[in-house]
């Protein structure tokens, strides 16, 4: 297996660059590797600071890691910190991360690769993100004795590890000093094919993240002037069969408003959201974003949105903090590859619902289970959670209360995570 992995990773990239042609995001996944273990080599070739890597596969893992980043830049001034993205969409969005004294994608995982890069970064210790696993990177920093971490894992039955024929795969888990799971589940099934002594149960560096997000209380006078005093949802990271099936059910409901926060936010996705709210009215958030310029154009701001029922934000980096203007929030993803992060809404105290193709997500799974969350299919059942949420304000506050009550009872992995890996120093 070790030489198939091998061989497959060297045929990869001849494959990835033919369909660079064809993509852009697989334009930026090429472009951003080109000559890049020279500059990671150049980058450290004077550093003889302690340097402790994360990386990430991208936004979301990056979520689980920024505790732990952060808590090293306030507690270790002298630590060095190594960021490392795999997809474009961590990269391109976090790739001027302030507390991140380096940011790069992560070479191919071939030997001379992970030879070459771990003699440049020279790390105390690696941190990987949730399953973002590569053969060769772990193979030469156990070879170098450098402290291996895995946080904010998850494992189920159907994964690699667990077949037959995944002893290659199960040898890299054997490779870490400590694997930090989400779960009791996780940690009974590593047991069961006798991994055991260097797992911990410790939960989800997310929940810790996001309660600081909403502690911090970050406000956006334009949505405040968009909403006033109407019922609103906010739609996150949504993708267009989404926006399509929010649109149908949008026009039953004629004081309802919609902040839609697209996954992607280049110029044709934005466009395509645009068209298919058209009929709603819709004013775009880069549009009107500045506060002075607003209150320039009217004593009034919220005139600004009176034929305006849809909000689309194109600009980065606000919807975190923009569920906490949501009655009911919305995560996309779950007609297309998977939801995206539904804590970042529940901390908010808020109902969510979803699509179906939600069960790889432990926490979407526990917040229907807690009444926190509905997942939905069919634009009837999308019409009835909304209408259910406007007329029972009862109903509505016992599932926003679960949510937030959900994530309160989750707090805490970051520390316990800290706690260990610090004592090993």
């Amino acid at each position: 297996m070790n030489i198939f992995y091998n061989i497959g990773i060297n045929l990869a990239w001849p494959v990835l660059w033919i369909g660079s042609f064809f993509s852009r995001k697989l334009k930026l996944f090429c472009v951003g590797r080109k000559h890049l273990v020279k500059r990671m080599e150049s980058a450290f070739s004077e550093v003889n600071d302690d340097v402790v890597w994360f990386h990430c596969s991208s936004v979301g893992e990056f979520e689980q890691a920024r505790p732990l980043i952060e808590w090293y830049k306030s507690n270790r001034s002298g630590i060095k910190i190594l960021l490392t993205f795999f997809s474009p969409s961590g990269y391109e969005l976090r790739k001027n991360y302030s507390l991140a004294d380096w940011v790069f994608y992560l070479p191919m995982d071939t030997r001379s690769n992970a030879r070459r890069v771990m003699r440049a970064v020279r790390p105390k210790k690696l941190i990987f993100t949730k399953y973002d696993l590569w053969s060769n990177y772990i193979l030469q920093a156990k070879k170098a004795g450098v402290e291996l971490y895995l946080i904010s894992a998850i494992f189920r039955p159907y994964q690699s590890f667990f077949q037959w024929w995944g002893g290659f795969f199960r040898k890299m888990l054997r490779h870490f000093t400590t694997i930090f799971v989400q779960d009791e589940a996780s940690a009974k099934i590593l047991k069961s094919i006798g991994i055991a002594d260097n797992v911990i149960v410790a939960g989800d560096t997310r929940f810790d993240r996001v309660a600081k997000v909403a502690s911090q209380g970050k406000a956006l006078t334009v949505v405040e002037n968009f909403i006033k005093d109407t019922f609103t949802i906010v739609a996150g990271s949504t993708w267009l069969p989404d926006d399509e099936l929010i649109a149908d059910v949008l026009k039953n409901f004629s004081k309802l408003r919609l902040i839609v926060a697209p996954h992607e936010i280049h110029k044709e996705r934005i466009s395509k959201v645009q068209e298919v709210y058209s009929s709603y009215g819709v004013a775009k958030y880069s549009e009107v974003a500045d506060e002075v310029q607003i209150e320039s154009i009217s004593e009034n701001p919220a005139s600004l949105f009176t034929q305006k029922r849809v909000l689309v934000i194109d600009s980065l980096g606000l919807l975190s903090s923009l569920y906490r203007y949501a009655d009911i929030a919305y995560i996309g993803g779950g007609f297309g590859v998977g939801i995206h992060n539904t804590l970042e809404a529940a901390v908010y105290g808020v109902p969510i619902a979803f699509g179906p193709n939600y069960k790889k997500f432990k926490e979407a799974i526990d917040l229907i289970e807690c009444n926190g969350a509905t997942s939905i299919g069919t634009a009837s059942e999308l019409y009835q959670f909304i209408d259910n949420c406007m007329k029972d304000n009862e109903l509505r506050g016992f599932r926003g209360k679960s949510s937030r009550e959900y994530v309160e009872k989750n707090l805490g992995a970051t520390q316990k995570i800290i706690a260990v890996i610090e004592s090993l120093s």
